[in-house]
């Protein structure tokens, strides 16, 4: 009965013209974003990138400093506003620092 199936000029027909969708959508739908975190924790194994590890300490030191320096400022509104422009000068110091050495 299946073999009578797959002669069927339909069937072909249908083979032909889904087959190609099929294997796009079954490739798009397999493919990964090799910049995604996810894919570079499973490549490589390491469970959190030393980079992000590193920015996020620092701003929980940034953080913990404004607590402690302005009471109550974490229940303010504009507190997230100052930790990301606290965090901003320090990277855009890092970076001028990394521009003015002689690498040489």
């Amino acid at each position: 009965m299946l073999d009578r199936l797959k002669n069927l000029k339909l069937v072909k027909q249908l083979k032909e013209t889904i087959s190609p969708r099929l294997r796009w959508l079954n490739y798009a739908n397999k493919t990964v974003d090799k910049t995604s975190a996810d894919y570079i924790k499973m490549i490589s194994g390491v469970e959190d990138i030393q980079t992000n590890s590193d920015e996020r300490r620092l701003e929980a030191m940034v953080r913990e400093q404004l607590k402690e320096e302005f009471p109550n400022i974490e229940n303010m509104k504009s507190y997230e506003l100052l930790v990301d422009a606290v965090m901003h000068n320090i990277k855009k110091k890092q970076l001028q620092a990394m521009d003015n050495l002689n690498i040489e």
